[in-house]
């Protein structure tokens, strides 16, 4: 059953009811649902469906005039193959002179790399043949780098041709919990927790009973798909996978800025921010500095694919009891009671996603939003603002900046008056008397009632997991 992307498939299909050239590049990360949206997209129209393949020119030129043949004979078995790849496109500019026809070229960058004229040849196609045609062409791709460098920028052949852009990012906390809607909040974030929002994960996970028992199956043990999943995509994606995982295991275990990431993988600080430069454009690392006050000497880095995360923080270190088969014996100690503490930069993000959702009912117009940490002069330490959003108020009056302020907490105990204590502590190292501050504090389970009385004079907001997760219509109700 295919979830959640209406924004895109709307975006698509409004294109496709005109009968001009289209040409639109989709592109994101592997596994992010790619490929099945624009199978739902196509599913109802006419379309010549080309997977690329890792082979050589002539493996793909099987490959396109198979496809382009199954178009024209649906019950052939095999296909006669055209002498180029120019002799293929020009039966592509016969179809479509009359009829709407969606061609799709899947993971062009393989493509590409088997026959590196490809690119010219479609610039020429939009140009000239295929400027005056009803063909709806696709381009996608999962290599970033190459779809933002040879297809998207300046210097592509293809510049200025594309009509539109899809960049597919994993699904939003809101829309993963669309997958699995008869579970609990609190179940549905340590999905998006272990999945990212990633569809092919969540599918893979197949939460049914619980999720320790969906872990348990799909991925502690050796046997499952997800088991091998961070390795694979390694191999599949670059040449020397073990100075990668070296970098991937030492930010999942702490190390966060370059020093520490060269101090724990042995190597240069130099080569260490090669290899991150390709993890970053890959979609698996990012680079954070604070808010305000943004400095490359706050530089740090983390795993943004929250599935990268999860697996590197806990399959290396129960190896031998995974592959031993006896990982059920010690998952309440070496992962259900880190599951909090590990669940804590995944609930930041879900609730910059919450601000953001919801970013019409802010006291602040959203302008940036992220998080800040600094040294503490008093107590010679470096602290930490989970959520810092600048922006201005609603009717721009007065002077100083806006800030909300946030702290996520992913605990089970009910959060105090300490916490808000402390938040403007903290707020105070970065704003200034000036300034303007609203403070918001998030919890998974409950709030004191000190904090109440609190959020009921005005001082701060407090929002629980249930709330975060609720209906957006549900909400408005309830506050009208």
């Amino acid at each position: 059953m295919f979830l959640c992307r209406e924004k895109e498939l709307l975006k698509l299909n409004k294109r496709y009811a005109g009968s001009e050239l289209e040409c639109i590049i989709i592109y994101g990360r592997r596994r992010v649902g790619k490929t099945a949206l624009i199978n739902e997209f196509v599913k109802d129209k006419p379309n010549i469906f080309f997977p690329a393949l890792r082979s050589n020119a002539q493996g793909n030129l099987v490959a396109l005039s198979k496809a382009i043949y199954s178009y024209l004979h649906p019950d052939a078995v095999d296909a006669p193959v055209y002498a180029s790849f120019d002799a293929a496109f020009a039966e592509i500019t016969r179809i479509a002179k009359d009829e709407r026809v969606v061609f799709v070229i899947d993971e062009l960058p393989y493509l590409v790399q088997s026959e590196p004229s490809v690119t010219s040849a479609l610039q020429h196609l939009l140009d000239h043949e295929w400027s005056e045609s009803k063909l709806y062409l696709i381009l996608c791709g999962s290599s970033m780098s190459f779809m933002e460098k040879k297809v998207l920028s300046e210097k592509s052949p293809l510049f200025g041709r594309r009509t539109a852009q899809l960049k597919i990012e994993p699904l939003t906390y809101l829309d993963a919990a669309r997958f699995h809607p008869e579970l609990s909040p609190e179940e549905n974030a340590l999905i998006y927790g272990i999945t990212g929002g990633v569809p092919h994960y969540i599918n893979k996970l197949r939460v049914h009973d619980s999720v320790k028992d969906a872990l348990m199956e799909n991925l502690f043990d050796t046997s499952a798909y997800l088991f091998e999943e961070p390795e694979n995509l390694l191999k599949q994606e670059l040449r020397e996978p073990a100075i990668y995982n070296a970098i991937i295991a030492a930010i999942a275990d702490g190390a966060t800025k370059l020093n520490q990431i060269s101090d724990k993988t042995g190597n240069e600080t130099a080569v260490c921010s090669k290899y991150l430069k390709t993890l970053m454009e890959l979609g698996i690392v990012q680079k954070r500095l604070p808010v305000v006050q943004k400095s490359g000497k706050k530089t740090i880095y983390r795993i943004s694919d929250q599935f990268f995360r999860f697996w590197y923080r806990f399959v290396p270190k129960n190896m031998m009891a995974i592959a031993s088969g006896g990982m059920d014996r010690i998952y309440d100690a070496a992962v259900g009671s880190f599951l909090s503490s590990y669940m804590g930069l995944v609930f930041e993000e879900i609730c910059k996603q919450y601000l953001i959702y919801y970013a019409d009912q802010l006291p602040i117009l959203l302008q940036d939003i992220g998080e800040w940490w600094g040294a503490h002069p008093q107590e010679k330490k470096e602290v930490q603002v989970d959520i810092v959003a600048l922006g201005a108020k609603p009717d721009n009056a007065g002077s100083g900046r806006r800030f909300l302020i946030g702290s996520c907490k992913f605990k089970n105990e009910p959060i105090g008056t300490d916490e808000l204590d402390l938040l403007r502590e903290y707020a105070s190292l970065f704003t200034t008397a000036e300034d303007e501050c609203f403070y918001y504090i998030f919890s998974k389970s409950a709030f004191t009632s000190g904090l109440r009385e609190k959020q009921r004079l005005g001082e701060v907001t407090l929002i629980s997991l249930e709330e975060v997760y609720r209906k957006r219509e549900s909400n408005r109700a309830s506050t009208q």
